[in-house]
């Protein structure tokens, strides 16, 4: 590791740390105490547990903000070492199986509402980076010519950087920062992204990696994509195979349109699984008189799906892009839900391919949150404008 690299590292992680201090407040205020068990006294009451929820990266730090919670509170504090890859691997479920009163997630945005944690007290912690927004600047404004129409976007870690620079573009170029609700301006996920106007002339990623950005990119296919590593500082146009996507999940559609028996997959790696959606796939199913078998995964590979061989086409309610991105690994048709809906014929083939499971605003009940299945948030700040429009800030 170069010294600029480590000198970086030591500073997030600091500044990662002082965060998580700040927050010790928090669970200090919140009223955690537990009930003596009947017939003990008020101090054999069971100390309260906070459960500590982070992406592996983060990781190396939670030994050490255990023993900050411990020192500074009550309670005790419990690492969940599962993997959690996005927003959507919130783990309540486990944490309340434990016995835990709170669970702290890290670095993600608040994709499960805090009042939807039935029995548990819930707390997010952003991870927000800084970079060197000037030099992000001097780029964007190397590469396009004044009056250009650009859509700015990026993960939540990044975001405020996206907000900020958006207002220093605007005086020189048309600006969008898009919006999916409930997601933040200019936030967008490996499965959600928002379609932009089509007079917009260029999306400009802020991130290190292409999962988040490859799916803006096919949800806008005709509009040229670049990324901005705030790491190395290389400035980029990124491609995306549309048609060899789009061809592949029309086989693996086509196939399952003859299977007889189907297979519904609920995801169990957090809050990745959709009872909903699973229930309106079983509705759906049992309508056609189509038989199904429901699995439950944390994880979903190859290796485990061959040992139904029963099972003719596969649902999985979990990660979109698992089928989008790996779908042909399998050796039966693995659809998301928004396809198994197309193989059933309640919807057409759309173009172009719809990016939205988390967006309030979708296309049918095989996504998240379509016709106001999660509880109204509160807080949130009213966006301006239609489809494509600049955030609020």
């Amino acid at each position: 590791m170069g010294i600029e690299a480590g000198n970086r590292d030591c500073s997030e992680g600091l500044g990662f740390i002082l965060k998580s201090c700040s927050r010790v407040g928090l669970i200090h205020q919140t009223k955690l105490r537990r009930e003596p068990e009947k017939g003990a006294s008020e101090s054999e009451a069971p100390q309260p547990q906070v459960a500590l929820q982070m992406p592996e990266g983060l990781l190396m730090f939670a030994c050490t903000i255990a023993d900050i919670i411990e020192r500074f509170t009550d309670a005790e504090a419990v690492v969940m070492g599962d993997v959690t890859y996005g927003a959507c691997c919130v783990d309540d479920y486990t944490a309340r199986a434990l016995g835990a009163d709170f669970l702290v997630h890290y670095g993600h945005s608040c994709l499960i509402p805090i009042d939807s944690t039935q029995g548990l007290k819930m707390l997010y912690v952003f991870v927000d980076i800084k970079i060197d927004a000037s030099h992000f600047l001097e780029t964007i404004r190397f590469n396009f010519s004044a009056g250009t129409s650009l859509a700015l976007v990026s993960t939540i870690q990044f975001v405020s950087t996206v907000q900020a620079v958006s207002q220093e573009l605007r005086s020189q170029y048309k600006v969008c920062v898009p919006q999916c609700k409930p997601l933040s301006p200019g936030e967008i996920l490996g499965c959600t992204s928002p379609r932009l106007a089509q007079n917009t002339d260029a999306i400009v990623y802020l991130g290190d990696g292409r999962f988040h950005l490859e799916s803006i990119m096919i949800a806008n296919p005709g509009i040229p994509a670049y990324r901005y590593d705030p790491y190395s500082k290389v400035f980029s146009q990124e491609h995306y195979s549309h048609e060899r996507m789009h061809r592949a999940r029309q086989d693996a559609i086509r196939a399952a349109t003859s299977a007889r028996c189907w297979g519904l997959i609920l995801g169990t790696l957090g809050r990745q699984g959709s009872p909903s959606i699973l229930q309106h796939l079983e509705l759906r199913l049992r309508a056609l008189g189509r038989p199904y078998v429901r699995v439950l995964l944390s994880e979903i590979f190859p290796s485990k799906l061959k040992l139904f061989p029963e099972v003719d086409v596969w649902v999985q309610v979990a990660c979109p892009r698992l089928s989008i991105d790996w779908g042909e690994a399998f050796s039966k048709p693995l659809l998301t839900p928004y396809e198994a809906a197309v193989a059933l014929q309640d919807i057409e083939w759309q173009q172009p391919y719809p990016m939205d499971f988390y967006p309030s605003q979708s296309l049918g009940p095989w996504t998240v949150n379509h016709g106001g299945t999660q509880p109204p948030r509160r807080g949130r700040p009213a966006q301006v404008g239609g489809e494509g429009s600049p955030g609020p800030r």
